[in-house]
């Protein structure tokens, strides 16, 4: 992000909220049909000239209170606070409090998820939250990782799962790329402040060590969305598995993997208990 990134979302937030939307008269010879500034700085209760250096990118260390007036008065919700925060650490490196921008991971499945992970079968699916715990999977799912501890109560995380269990290094030759991927995730879909990430963060610094921190203190970078896995089953033997992350509202997203090869097929369909066939390979 460049060093008016703030800028960008302040000005792009502006003009999608119309004046009838905070109670003020529509006026005339508006060139958008947002918010003037003068009307966004009244609003937030600071100077236009604040607002426009915040704008134009001459100043990036607006302070808590500010962040929140202006979030208050462009009527954000807590999905756009947390982007808010993360533009802002993009801009300065550090990030400010935004009250509201920390709810709680969602730890429910939507009856719409649910009937697609039901759609799903006999694929393994399963569906993460912002902290990647696990909240819903198909029961292909469940055939293929319950028998690597993935899915033991009482709450199943990803990335607890493989730094912390000695069984998910069995499971996965590839080790390293897929935690290497997990922690990006876990870095991208939440707020360093977010007192539930922290939560984790310590737990996982004091129980995986630098295998955690290492990748947790790396740079940023994108998380892969597809490719192929490799993932050794104690009944299935190794399977080459094609994998689809699927990006869902409230930070949640929906991982799908399918057979990269016809072996695969075959063993996932004798796994699950399926007519040979149920399903297909893809190409990888």
């Amino acid at each position: 992000m460049s060093e008016t990134e703030l800028g960008h979302f302040l000005r792009a937030h502006r003009e999608a909220v119309t004046p009838a939307e905070v109670g003020l008269p529509p006026g005339s010879r508006r060139r958008t049909p947002g918010l003037r500034r003068s009307e966004l700085a009244m609003l937030a209760g600071i100077s236009v000239e604040y607002l426009a250096r915040l704008e134009q990118g001459r100043d990036n260390n607006p302070s808590p209170q500010v962040l929140s007036a202006l979030a208050e008065a462009l009527r954000l919700d807590a999905e756009a606070r947390v982007e808010l925060l993360h533009v802002l650490k993009a801009t300065n490196g550090t990030l400010k409090l935004c009250p509201g921008a920390y709810q709680p991971p969602e730890r429910t499945v939507r009856p719409t998820l649910r009937a697609l992970l039901d759609r799903l079968e006999p694929t393994p699916a399963v569906l993460l939250n912002r902290l990647s715990e696990v909240i819903g999977f198909t029961e292909g799912y469940a055939h293929l990782y319950g028998p690597l501890g993935l899915l033991d109560p009482p709450a199943p995380c990803l990335p607890r799962f493989l730094l912390t269990d000695p069984r998910a290094r069995a499971a996965h030759p590839e080790w390293d790329r897929v935690c290497d991927d997990v922690i990006v995730r876990l870095k991208n879909d939440s707020v360093p402040d977010d007192p539930h990430l922290l939560d984790l963060v310590d737990e996982l610094t004091l129980l995986a060590g630098a295998a955690f921190t290492d990748r947790w203190n790396s740079p940023q970078r994108t998380p892969e969305r597809a490719g192929v896995r490799r993932l050794v089953h104690p009944a299935a033997g190794e399977l080459r598995l094609v994998q689809e992350t699927l990006e869902l509202a409230d930070f949640q997203r929906l991982v799908v993997q399918l057979p990269a090869d016809d072996a695969t097929g075959a063993a996932l369909d004798e796994l699950t208990g399926r007519r040979p066939g149920a399903l297909r390979a893809v190409a990888g």
